[in-house]
């Protein structure tokens, strides 16, 4: 019997999906012209990963035109969102705080990524009053 398809993201698919975010929609071609700047694949290939994204419901694809165009299922924020939630949730039991130091401790921020981050912690004090 077949596993299930998970639900968390290959590489290929994160770069694929990348790649869709930026050009909006695009044909299998031109997904792998630009997945071959990353890694070195086949076209065959490339067309088994859309065929596996599709499954996934990870990407969209329009048949009514000749090639067929693909498109996001999700945009990148709200995909960015459901990993960080799962990623919280199944790594940090949940504490988005315990994720938050983690992240701050293990990779040196900028001056500017600190002024975003000062400046939304005092928003969320101010809605919290």
């Amino acid at each position: 019997m077949p596993r299930p398809p998970s639900s968390q993201l290959t590489e290929v698919e994160l770069q694929i999906l990348r790649i869709l975010w930026e050009k909006q929609a695009a044909t299998a071609r031109q997904i792998h012209n630009s997945l071959s700047e990353y890694r070195n694949t086949n076209y065959s290939t490339t067309v088994k990963m859309l065929s596996v994204m599709l499954g996934k419901k990870l990407v969209k694809r329009d048949e009514t035109v000749h090639p067929q165009i693909y498109r996001p299922a999700a945009t990148q924020q709200r995909t960015q969102q459901k990993m960080l939630k799962d990623l919280i949730s199944k790594v940090y039991n949940g504490s988005t705080g315990s994720l938050v130091l983690q992240a701050l401790s293990s990779q040196k921020a900028s001056p500017q990524e600190l002024s975003e981050i000062r400046q939304l912690l005092d928003e969320l004090e101010e809605s919290e009053k």
